[in-house]
């Protein structure tokens, strides 16, 4: 089971600029605050006090940018797990937002690049969640002595599909489960290899594993690659190579070895019931949040998809429901964040942060079989 520090925001929340990582100053405006216009009714004392809710939370997350920022460009010790007071500054914000749109619809605006709904954000504070990303992704740099990899995303894709081929799926069906694998790999890291995590100092690498989940991923690993020399001796040796490469260090900072260790640990189990879960959750979305949930609440996920009744199956006890919200399923609104228990289907639809990462990996799959087909 996933402990609470442990970080998805990371990856929904999206890519960062070189000019950032090589030190260039980076602008996130002026303070902003929402105001009453001139000529509209005047508010009520609840839309007021949520107006003025939200008003701070966009300024301590501003404060909270600036400091970090000052602090890295100062090249300060950072506090233990830097960006966790960065994250619950931005939750905070688009909870407080919500809770203002919800009692003052008219403050709903325009769509932003995020594609977060627009009733949880402003897009004016698009620049505040640029500098977040920047600062994240510096914080995140993979340590020096990290191993990575020409071709991670093909990697993903042949480690998922050679996995589900030897756990009994066809060729279709496995090349779903390369599928799915690529898309957990993004929304673990955004497709960065070998990062390490600025919210929690236990998961790290290409698959966000700690070190007993990597180290029995390895031990199954080892339990089926004469089964893997035997289906594809060119991804054993492939495989071979990267184990020489490793040597004693910590696999998870090999991006093959921990993405391959990540799969046989969390995944490599449940891909024979790919059939199943393909035909109570048709859509290939759906599919990928399912496989993620498996990462964040393994077995929860795994109750209800032996229920029967997957979309239906509901969850209320409050550890996991607090596991959904530090992941940021129902965290925005007093409406969601009062919640006690909720199906299956409604955990699906609350993992809209992922939507856009998810788009991007199935197009980085799609890419990946044009190549193999040319």
């Amino acid at each position: 089971m996933r402990i609470l520090d442990h970080p998805r925001l990371l990856a929904v929340i999206g890519l960062c600029s070189l000019a950032t990582l090589a030190g260039a100053p980076v602008k996130i405006g002026n303070p902003r605050f929402i105001s009453v216009a001139l000529g509209q009714p005047a508010l009520t004392k609840s839309q007021s006090d949520a107006l003025n809710a939200y008003n701070k939370t966009v300024q301590d997350f501003r404060s909270i940018l600036s400091e970090r920022r000052a602090q890295i460009n100062a090249n300060q010790k950072l506090p233990d797990v830097p960006g966790q007071a960065l994250y619950l500054a931005r939750v905070s914000m688009m909870g407080a937002y919500k809770d203002l749109t919800d009692v003052l619809p008219s403050r709903i605006g325009r769509p932003n690049k995020y594609k977060i709904p627009p009733a949880y954000f402003d897009a004016d504070n698009e620049p505040l969640v640029d500098e977040y990303k920047n600062l994240f992704r510096i914080m995140q740099v993979p340590p020096v002595n990290a191993q990575k990899s020409d071709t991670p995303f093909k990697d993903v894709v042949d480690l998922g599909t050679a996995i589900a081929r030897i756990k009994g799926l066809d060729a279709a069906h496995a090349e779903v489960a390369g599928r799915i694998s690529l898309a957990v790999f993004f929304a673990e890291t955004d497709g960065n290899q070998n990062i390490g995590n600025a919210r929690s100092n236990s998961y790290k690498g290409s698959f966000q594993t700690g070190v007993s989940e990597d180290k029995i991923g390895q031990k199954k690993w080892a339990a089926i690659k004469k089964s893997v020399a035997a289906l594809d001796p060119k991804l054993n040796a492939r495989d071979d190579k990267e184990e020489a490469r490793v040597g004693n260090p910590d696999q998870r900072y090999n991006h093959w070895t921990a993405v391959r260790n990540g799969l046989m640990n969390a995944h490599a189990d449940l891909f024979p019931k790919i059939p199943a879960i393909m035909k109570a959750l048709p859509d290939p979305i759906d599919q990928m949040r399912f496989f993620e949930l498996i990462q964040i609440i393994p077995s929860p996920a795994k109750a209800a998809l032996n229920s029967g009744n997957l979309v239906n199956y509901r969850i209320s006890e409050p550890r996991i429901m607090g596991y959904l919200r530090n992941n940021s399923m129902f965290a925005f609104g007093k409406a969601d964040r009062a919640r006690t228990s909720a199906t299956m289907r409604e955990i699906l639809d609350s993992m809209w942060l992922f939507n856009d990462i998810f788009d991007r990996a199935l197009a980085k799959f799609g890419e990946i079989k044009a190549q193999q087909k040319g």
